[in-house]
């Protein structure tokens, strides 16, 4: 194919248009117009009655990763459920962390993690089977060849996901295959995508992702470059048995350009599969108030992309702190990062709507995309009932009779 540009034209934008043109995308994907109609048993509209929504839950997960220091910490676990709705386990699902030695399984840590998931109605994604770079590999598993490694993953495979099925809603299955290949250099090209089959085999509801780095975050890393990650994908697909259903993009940040992730995310969605912003933080060579503004571009970036969703932060708090960004200090006060969060956590969610019914007996707002409670009182009489907002340009109209 030949390609000729007669006319290229490249124009320099303000970051008010930039901001304009994320605010348009929030309000047209993330948003929808609501009317409610309130009338009589006999169809009578009902001017005056008093209505009050609120949205109980949110169609755009946007959760934090923890780890085992918040089992038992209730100041963390409060200030956690407080409030995020989705999260990942940090490192105790890993094999090395789940099997240190060969044959001595113990799922004690993220046993209890995943009580405190169900206990408080947390979305979780399974992080991860397996992890390509040979670092994070255990150290049995790396003096392995031939059959024996061949049957000890099997073996990883139907312990991890027997153990959990169904309990997570994403698995991150081959864990930065762009920039590592322990297994496929030890059991053939194609061993990752026998993970993806086995995996699928076990849990058919869960979706399957690929996870890797510096897809996002920069252009300048070859292995791991927008169409290096389509290539891949491209290849899964051809592979008999396996499924591959999500692409996972962790986003370690150092200096985020914005323009940059808005074309990769673009060029990605043409897969028209799941996008899930999996890992994100700020380099903490960077300041607290330089980390704080970095993560407010992201954030604004991921949600207002069509293509997007669901953010996850990398930010479990330790002892000696976070991976590289920490929402809190030690006494769960807000640094910078944390105040962001927090904003667009209430940003994006719609605020309770007090209202009464106009001369149609109707009320119409514009609310975020997730689940609603909504209440009538008129007369000393009252009326309740709950809707789903999902993604449409229609107005969803709900009808009530008081």
């Amino acid at each position: 194919m030949q390609l000729q540009v007669a006319s290229a034209s490249l124009q320099p934008f303000t970051q008010e248009q930039w901001r304009n043109s994320q605010d348009y995308f929030i309000n047209t994907e993330r948003k929808r117009a609501v009317t409610i109609h309130v009338s009589r048993e006999n169809g009578e509209s009902v001017e005056g009655a008093a209505v009050t929504v609120e949205q109980i839950s949110k169609d755009f997960p946007i959760g934090s990763a923890i780890s085992k220091t918040i089992l038992g910490n209730i100041p963390y676990q409060e200030w956690f459920v407080k409030r995020f709705d989705a999260t990942v386990f940090e490192n105790e699902l890993k094999w090395y962390a789940t099997e240190p030695d060969q044959g001595k399984l113990n799922y004690t840590y993220p046993d209890q993690m995943m009580s405190f998931v169900r206990a408080n109605r947390i979305i979780a994604r399974g992080h991860n089977i397996f992890w390509e770079d040979p670092k994070y590999t255990p150290d049995w598993v790396r003096n392995l060849t031939g059959s024996d490694l061949r049957s000890a993953v099997n073996q990883r495979i139907r312990s991890l996901m027997t153990r959990y099925r169904g309990e997570f809603v994403h698995w991150d299955v081959s864990n930065e295959m762009l920039h590592f290949d322990f297994y496929e250099t030890r059991l053939g090209k194609n061993a990752s995508y026998g993970f993806f089959a086995a995996a699928r085999e076990i849990d058919s509801l869960a979706t399957l992702f690929l996870n890797d780095f510096n897809v996002v975050e920069t252009c300048s890393d070859e292995r791991s470059t927008v169409d290096e990650y389509i290539a891949k994908v491209r290849e899964l697909q051809r592979y008999d048995g396996a499924q591959m259903d999500g692409i996972g993009l962790e986003g370690h940040f150092t200096t985020p350009n914005v323009a940059l992730m808005r074309a990769i995310l673009d060029k990605l969605a043409t897969l028209q599969l799941p996008i899930w912003l999996t890992e994100i933080d700020i380099s903490s060579s960077l300041d607290h108030r330089t980390q704080g503004n970095y993560l407010e571009q992201v954030l604004r970036e991921g949600f207002s992309h069509p293509s997007v969703n669901g953010i996850m932060l990398w930010t479990a708090l330790h002892p000696y702190g976070c991976y590289e960004m920490c929402l809190t200090d030690d006494k769960f006060r807000n640094l910078p990062a944390g105040d962001v969060v927090d904003q667009k956590l209430v940003e994006w969610k719609t605020g309770g709507v007090k209202a009464t019914t106009d001369d149609h007996g109707s009320l119409t707002f514009y609310g975020f995309l997730g689940e609603y409670s909504v209440g009538i009182v008129y007369q000393g009489k009252s009326v309740s009932t709950t809707f789903s907002l999902s993604r449409s340009p229609e107005t969803k109209h709900v009808r009530l009779q008081i």
